[in-house]
């Protein structure tokens, strides 16, 4: 999964800079290509199935002995642990709420790493994306939540999620921060001029 090039990335942090010339709010982006690298997903599932293929083996008598059912059952484990460590299988074997709780968790924790809770007038705004969970999160501070309440991104946050599933990543911020901007302009005007917080986008490894 290819995430922003450098030249993707400036195209980001130039639409941050045009939209804080009119407003007080400071604007962080933040990719990341996953929320959690799931490794006792794989395990889990090769675990169980490894316990119940020799159990229904097991129903047909004489067809393996006991010896034979526990090599089947290592070999189980050890083919099937390789296979769901494949992304695109490990991605299916996740439950999706356990998946956007974790995209969920690291956006919270991304809000405070990146100092958006300590703005000068409370004014920090976050824009995250998890790209392998499709996972979009705007999240503010109490000087943005204060004059627009959450319904306000909702449809921003539902037509970026759907850009992140068509692979169109670095359109879907760039339509996301324009269409924040004009609720930022008219709702946190620009009172004075200041930078407090990096524009650029944060890419998590």
């Amino acid at each position: 999964m290819a995430l922003l090039s450098d030249s993707e990335q400036q195209q980001v942090r130039d639409a941050i800079t045009h939209i804080e010339r009119d407003t007080d709010a400071e604007l962080v982006t933040v990719l990341a290509p996953q929320a959690d690298d799931y490794t006792y997903i794989p395990l889990l599932w090769a675990g169980i199935l490894s316990l119940l293929i020799p159990g229904a083996i097991n129903y047909f008598p004489q067809w393996l002995g006991t010896s034979e059912l526990l090599i089947v059952q290592w070999a189980c484990f050890a083919v099937l642990a390789i296979v769901f460590r494949l992304p695109a299988v490990t991605t299916r074997l996740i439950p999706r709420r356990v998946r956007f709780w974790r995209a969920a968790n690291l956006a919270r924790r991304q809000f405070l790493e990146q100092n958006l809770h300590h703005t000068q007038a409370g004014t920090g705004m976050l824009i995250f994306v998890s790209e392998a969970e499709r996972y979009v999160e705007i999240l503010v501070d109490r000087g943005i939540s204060s004059r627009l309440d959450d319904e306000t991104w909702q449809g921003i946050v539902s037509t970026f999620t759907q850009q992140v599933k068509q692979g169109q990543t670095l359109q879907g911020f760039l339509s996301c921060i324009e269409a924040c901007g004009e609720h930022l302009r008219e709702h946190v005007p620009a009172t004075h001029e200041r930078n407090e917080l990096p524009n650029r986008l944060v890419v998590l490894e």
